[in-house]
């Protein structure tokens, strides 16, 4: 049975000073993870000197992306820049991969949104790519979406034989990728294949339940995120409702001991042992039940 892990997704800061506290203070209160996500609208910050920096302000907090949009990076410049990141924090990157999906990202950027199939397909070769690069051999890759020749591209990652791989996803397709190529599979929410937020079909115990039988014989370390601690009913995550989640680790309800009781429950019985706090405004809520719980 896997010891209990929790972390915690943070946008950014107002400044260089608010962002080193926010990450001293999840060391403090006993995360394993600093985690940032990779989206383009409002003020989040860029994921890489965001972790460079976090792992500065402290000395054994682990750092990482929830996830990195593989359809706007280059997996050989990637890797590149996840061994850099990992050298400077001395060996605590995790890099959290998906496929990709929020439409404005897309319309932002520039790049073509392809259908969920073909995202899921280049983000297996990316992963291929990725994983040839940090070997710290040359390499050379010939798939339909990326080709290398004879890449010999440091740095090496501190972690070997690689930084620890998180793959996020909802759909069966990705999930399934994440069970056979991860070391952590982040079970989420399904997404809209249009990218507009969403699959409210893709709701309640049974489908998540469905999702963890599909992944967990692959061995990984399974990560759920947290949308919601606290409160005695459920909330909106955006414009999603969570009341069909009320059943799930996705949302927490009650005091500290409801939570622990849950989070117990599912790392004992369904073999989810990694938790992720979504919304820092739930902080003061979840931190009662990290302190109590991390590493059990």
């Amino acid at each position: 049975m896997r010891r209990l892990r929790f972390g915690a997704l943070v946008r950014g800061a107002g400044s260089a000073r608010e962002w080193a506290e926010k990450a001293r203070r999840l060391e403090g209160a006993g995360f394993a993870t600093l985690l940032i996500s990779d989206h383009l609208a409002g003020a989040r910050f860029a994921p890489m000197p965001a972790l460079v920096a976090a792992a500065n302000a402290t000395s054994r907090l682990r750092v990482g992306t929830l996830v990195l949009g593989n359809d706007f990076r280059n997996p050989v410049l990637l890797a590149k820049e996840a061994a850099t990141v990992d050298l400077l924090s001395d060996g605590r990157l995790e890099l959290g991969l998906g496929s990709g999906w929020q439409r404005e990202d897309y319309e932002y950027s520039g790049v073509a949104q392809e259908p969920p199939g073909v995202r899921v397909d280049r983000l297996a070769e990316a992963i291929a790519v990725i994983k040839g690069v940090w070997s710290g051999r040359p390499f050379t890759y010939d798939g339909e979406h990326y080709r290398v020749r004879d890449a010999e591209v440091g740095p090496v990652p501190a972690q070997r034989p690689h930084p620890p791989l998180l793959i996020g996803g909802g759909g069966r397709r990705v999930l399934s990728l994440a069970a056979s190529e991860a070391d952590i599979v982040n079970v989420m929410i399904k997404t809209r294949p249009d990218g507009s937020g969403m699959d409210d079909s893709d709701t309640g115990l049974r489908e998540l339940l469905a999702k963890l039988d599909l992944v967990r014989p692959g061995g990984a370390e399974i990560a759920v995120n947290v949308l919601q601690a606290g409160g005695d009913a459920p909330g909106s995550w955006g414009p999603l409702s969570l009341a069909a989640h009320a059943d799930t680790p996705q949302v927490l309800l009650g005091g500290t001991r409801d939570m622990a009781d849950k989070i117990r429950h599912w790392r004992d019985e369904r073999g989810v042992s990694y938790f992720i706090l979504h919304n820092e405004n739930d902080l003061d809520a979840f931190i009662p039940v990290v302190e109590e719980l991390a590493g059990r």
